[in-house]
């Protein structure tokens, strides 16, 4: 996606869930610190690698650290603008995200998003692959029939990014400069830019 109009041409958008259409608020390096993890460790990923009899716990323990946050989950600004705005426009509407399955619904329900993203609609860890593999952009595109070019990652970190460029999908990162230039198609401060962007054609 080179430019704006290409952007207010996507006719289906997936959406990452914390940090994008949500608040920031969870702190990943409390979490590594409960897991043992080394700071900046990829979590699922190292808990991957650990001896499988002690994944499980590990991942409960991750499980456990997600519903805890559900207190704090908040919209982000210009979430619901956005979500309307593309529902008007008749746009399809995902989520892809590494939580679990029920803690996103629970957390889009908190938020007052889920009226946008039924169940089908909302793949977590359990669905796919997580990001940045693209498996769970090519099962959104499935169930839409949708090609890669009429489709966008919005997302607020690398990984979003990696898993949308590996799907041939656009990409946008919402989030302060420099970011990751090279994974990004088109950068905004925050979803209320992106909507203005795209109003514009």
């Amino acid at each position: 996606m080179k430019s704006a109009a290409a952007l207010a041409r996507a006719t289906h958008w997936i959406f990452d869930l914390d940090g994008t259409l949500t608040l920031a608020v969870h702190d990943f390096e409390a979490l590594r610190r409960r897991l043992g993890l080394p700071s900046g460790a990829p979590i699922l990923e190292a808990i991957a690698e650990r001896p499988r009899g002690e994944q499980a716990g590990l991942l409960a323990t991750v499980a456990a650290w997600e519903g805890e946050a559900l207190a704090a989950a908040a919209p982000a600004d210009g979430a619901v603008a956005l979500l309307t705005h593309l529902a008007e426009r008749g746009c399809a509407l995902g989520i892809l995200t590494r939580n679990l399955h029920g803690i996103a619904r629970a957390t889009l329900a908190r938020c007052g998003l889920d009226r946008w993203f039924p169940a089908e609609r909302v793949v977590g860890r359990e669905e796919a692959a997580a990001k940045p593999d693209p498996a769970g952009v090519h099962l959104l595109l499935h169930q839409w029939q949708a090609p890669p070019e009429q489709a966008v990652m919005v997302g607020d970190y690398l990984y979003d990014l990696q898993a949308g460029r590996h799907a041939g999908v656009h990409t946008v990162h919402v989030g302060a400069l420099p970011g990751w230039p090279e994974w990004t198609d088109l950068q905004a401060s925050g979803l209320r830019e992106v909507l203005e962007i795209i109003r514009g054609f």
